[in-house]
This record gives structure tokens, C-alpha cells and sequence, in this order.
């Protein structure tokens, strides 16, 4: 078992990378150093408070004022795995191609489409954030105009400019650029992509990540979760700023069994465990600003 813990040690970072690079919500992730783990699910996060400035008297100087910092205690909704087999003849040697693969393809096949389509469906039902009116999204949407409303609403609630980031369908998307007038074009073609707006960085959604609501599967399936029909909406964007969610992503070590260990069969098994969750600050809602769309999924 001594090799088979090192070669889970190895994998580890493998499937860090992988989920880093592919899911669309990492960038929220709480770093290292605000969080400290108190046993496997559940996170502790450092926040601040403090008072607001207060009339100088001239005669007694400052008035006290005070900060605090603590740490905050949140619980990991989701607690979720899953066991592979790969059968000893389809890996020529020890976690070879074959298990390197399944490790890969799992993390970003499998893994971060659920992670990404939980977060932003619990985000959009989260309490105190602003909600635009609902409205399905056409060819000749302004869609522009409707994120100029957002901003000056976010603006208004003193949501920092700096840092936001606008999370977009793929449909919404398409208005978008439609209805905006760009073009680059040098030797090698035409360039009509917008990648920002308004110094805002623009992040593509497919739509099965992308529904104020989903449901998880227990149990044997296919696919992790699946987009409710008639009490999910498809989300047309969504501007969140980082400081108004807490986002906590723990894979566990994998557990790896070699076949001569594997009682079950005369296959490596490949155990893969993810406690995660997302939680919104209510003094700091107003930093989340949904747009979603009026007919349900069908």
C-alpha cells in the first residue's frame, strides 16, 4: 500500500491542475491563508468589521472606534465521490496512459461542470442579492443596456468596480456581440470576440452549467446532477464580485488500490472524493447582481 499512497500523492496535484484550469468559478476559490480546515468538512474563513469614522472633538481627540476579525465557521454541503476500476490489462504499467487518462477526463468532464452548474445555481437563490426583471434573451436584445443597468445599480449599492466579472450564456452571448459593432481584422481573417466590457471580463457559460437551479443525483448515473424542468431558468448573466462569496474546494488524497490489493476485482481502483461549497456574505449580497431568464427550462 506504501507505493499505492505514493502514486495518490502524485495524482494530487494532476487533479488540482485540471480543476483549476477548467472550471469557470475556481477564480472564487478562498486562498490558503484566509481558511483553515476543521476536519474534513468543514472550513473556517477569517472575515473584518469595523466602524465607520466618527466626529473629531478637539478637545478629546478620536473617538474609539473598533475593528474585529474572527473567524467564521461554515459547513460543507456537498460531500461527493466515486469509485473507478481499471481492469490490469488496460494499464500496461503502474497508472499508466489508461489511469492517467480517467483521472483527467474525469476531473474535467465530470467533476467541474457539476461543481461550476451548484454554484451558480445556489448563488442565484441566494438571499439579498439584486435580481433584474426576468426576461428571455432574443437576437436583437440589448444586452448591453441591460448590464449598464446592473453596473449603475451595483455602482449605486457601492459594489467596487474592480474585481467584477461577468459570467455569460452562451446565448446571451451571441445578442451580445450581435448587437455591437466590432471588427479586427488583419491577414489572417476576422476578429468579432469580446472578451470584456467596460474593463469587465466576460466568462462564456455552456448552458447546462448555467440554471437558477439544479439536481443532484445519488446513486449510479451518468451524469452528477441534471437542470430540473418547469422550476429551473436558464441564467442569462450573472456579475458577481469576488468579495461577496465565500468558496471552499477540498479534493481529498485519492485512494488508489493496486490489484493485487483490490478484493473486488483484478483492477486498480481509483477512489476520488471533493467536499465543496459556496456561501454568500449577507452584508455583501449586493455583490451579486442575477439576470435570468422568464420561461423555464423545458
Amino acid at each position: 500500500m506504501a507505493n499505492s499512497i505514493a502514486l495518490a500523492q502524485k495524482f494530487q496535484p494532476l487533479l488540482d491542475e485540471v480543476y483549476k484550469r477548467e472550471s469557470l468559478t475556481s477564480i472564487f476559490d478562498v486562498t490558503a491563508a484566509r481558511m483553515n480546515f476543521v476536519g474534513a468538512d468543514t472550513v473556517k474563513v477569517f472575515k473584518t468589521d469595523m466602524d465607520g469614522l466618527a466626529d473629531y472633538d478637539r478637545n478629546g481627540g478620536f473617538k474609539s472606534g473598533s475593528v474585529t476579525g474572527a473567524w467564521e465557521t461554515f459547513k460543507l454541503s456537498q460531500d461527493r465521490g466515486v469509485s473507478f476500476m481499471v481492469d490490469r490489462m488496460d494499464n500496461e504499467e503502474t497508472l499508466g496512459m489508461a489511469f492517467g487518462t480517467l483521472a483527467g477526463e474525469f476531473i474535467r468532464t465530470k467533476v467541474v461542470p457539476e461543481l461550476d452548474a451548484y454554484r451558480f445555481s445556489k448563488l442565484a437563490g441566494a438571499t439579498g442579492i439584486t435580481k433584474a426583471t426576468a426576461a428571455d434573451i432574443a437576437a436583437d436584445t440589448d444586452v448591453a443596456a441591460m448590464i449598464d443597468t446592473a453596473l449603475a445599480e451595483m455602482g449605486d449599492n457601492e459594489v467596487p468596480r474592480e474585481g467584477l466579472v461577468c459570467f455569460m450564456s452562451e446565448k446571451t452571448y451571441s445578442a451580445f456581440k450581435g448587437n455591437i459593432t466590432r471588427y479586427l481584422a488583419n491577414e489572417n481573417g476576422v476578429n468579432r470576440e469580446i472578451n470584456s466590457y467596460n474593463g469587465i471580463p466576460i466568462v462564456r457559460v455552456p448552458k447546462n452549467r448555467f440554471n437558477t437551479g439544479i439536481t443532484l443525483n445519488d446513486g449510479e448515473s451518468k451524469f452528477g446532477y441534471e437542470i430540473p424542468k418547469t422550476t429551473s431558468f436558464p441564467i442569462n448573466f450573472m456579475l458577481i464580485h469576488p468579495s461577496a462569496v465565500t468558496q471552499v474546494t477540498k479534493h481529498a488524497l485519492p485512494r488508489i488500490f493496486d490489484p493485487d490489493t483490490n478484493q473486488k476485482a483484478d483492477a486498480w481502483q481509483f477512489d476520488y472524493r471533493v467536499y465543496h461549497d459556496i456561501f454568500t456574505f449577507e452584508k455583501k449580497a449586493n455583490g451579486i447582481y442575477l439576470s435570468a431568464a422568464a420561461t423555464a427550462n423545458a
